[in-house]
């Protein structure tokens, strides 16, 4: 197999065609994977997206038979190396992380592992996940060589895909859940703005992947730096196709029978209880109709997805000129001062964003084992 700067350029370039060939969450990491530890030549590759409650939402790997992974046994709890990378948010390079004083030990199914490199997966100010890789192949001095400083680089680079990977596969899973047909035409158009908002990053990351290859660099620089002018033609097209966000249903139905009709339709789709009341709301200016929309979505998605709730409730509520939209749950809870200061959550940042965006504010109450309780409260017109 050949390591030079073809076979780095190809592995570049499947993550970045990945973004473009798969909507779903776990098809787009399972090539990112294999990319990074194709690119960087090691035995094994992984990438887990944690949950709220000390596990992983999602594990995939690479280098490991079927077999093997069932042998292996439950998914990995955040523990040792995985729980500094989440909580610190900052890459760890080591030359075996059997000696690693945070090294826990693993079941006796898993595969031996020396070296090891791994990166926290971010959105922002958000940890959202971990990439890490592990048995580098190379000639072996003294023991072992270990990962590079140029490995932890390109690394990154990958990071960054994996983090737009789960961006908008959380966008393509709610147009799913929806099987009104309005519905899923406005989500299809904001997936593809969240894309478009993120194809700038994949032209430096393009560009960082040139500087980083040595052999036979003048071509595989222009190869690269056509990938960014595609992908910034891309962004210009895209920018010109969407034009108009807001959902079709408010425009159509308003919010109080939007949210009516997206509850039936989750009730319908899922074992837990969903219900919806509405308590003398009325029109709201549409910036904030939108808000409390996307906001309900989220923390449906959320309550749905993974707090393991039987019931789930969902209020909107008058309050002055304005309106209060509460979700509630009797599923898992979290801790919410624990889940901010590891920034695990994929919805919460966001969900503050958007009422701050409208004048409004957001409040979530929540405990282990008591359920959660999201509230949002815009001032009105």
């Amino acid at each position: 197999m050949s390591h030079g700067p073809r076979s780095g350029l190809y592995a570049v370039s499947s993550a970045l065609l990945a973004m473009s060939r798969h909507l779903e969450v776990r098809d787009v990491l399972k090539t990112i994977v294999a990319s990074a530890r194709e690119l960087l030549d090691a035995e094994y590759a992984a990438l887990g997206v944690p949950d709220d409650h000390g596990g992983f939402a999602q594990f995939v790997v690479d280098g490991v038979t079927e077999e093997q992974w069932k042998a292996i046994g439950p998914l990995p709890r955040q523990h040792g190396i995985l729980a500094a990378m989440l909580h610190d948010a900052k890459p760890e390079r080591l030359a075996d992380v059997r000696q690693d004083p945070r090294f826990e030990g693993w079941p006796s199914a898993h595969p031996q592992m020396s070296d090891f490199l791994g990166l926290p997966i971010r959105d922002g100010d958000e940890t959202i996940g971990a990439l890490f890789l592990a048995n580098k192949r190379c000639p072996k001095r003294d023991g072992g060589c270990g990962f590079t400083e140029d490995d932890e680089e390109l690394l990154s680079i990958l990071a960054q895909h994996a983090a737009i990977a789960l961006t908008n596969a959380r966008l393509y899973e709610r147009s799913r859940e929806l099987t009104i047909a309005e519905e899923r035409s406005r989500l299809a158009h904001e997936l593809h703005d969240a894309v478009s908002q993120k194809l700038f990053s994949l032209r430096l990351t393009a560009q960082a992947a040139a500087a980083l290859i040595d052999r036979d660099p003048g071509r595989a620089k222009g190869e690269l730096q056509q990938v960014a002018a595609l992908a910034a033609e891309a962004a210009d097209e895209l920018r010109a196709a969407v034009v108009e966000l807001r959902p079709a249903a408010l425009d159509e139905d308003g919010l109080v029978n939007t949210l009516r009709t997206q509850v039936q339709v989750l009730d319908r789709a899922h074992t837990a209880r969903v219900t919806f009341l509405s308590l003398g709301v009325r029109a709201l200016p549409a910036t904030q109709e939108e808000a409390l929309l996307r906001v309900a979505q989220e923390a449906l998605h959320n309550a749905l997805r993974h707090s393991g709730a039987e019931r789930v409730e969902v209020t909107l509520e008058k309050r002055g000129p304005g309106a209060v939209l509460r979700v509630m749950d009797d599923g898992g809870g979290f801790e919410p001062q624990a889940v901010r200061r590891a920034g695990r959550h994929l919805g919460l940042v966001s969900m503050r964003d958007r009422a701050s965006g409208v004048g409004g504010t957001l409040t979530v109450e929540s405990a282990p084992g008591k359920g959660t309780t999201i509230e949002m409260e815009v001032p009105g017109g």
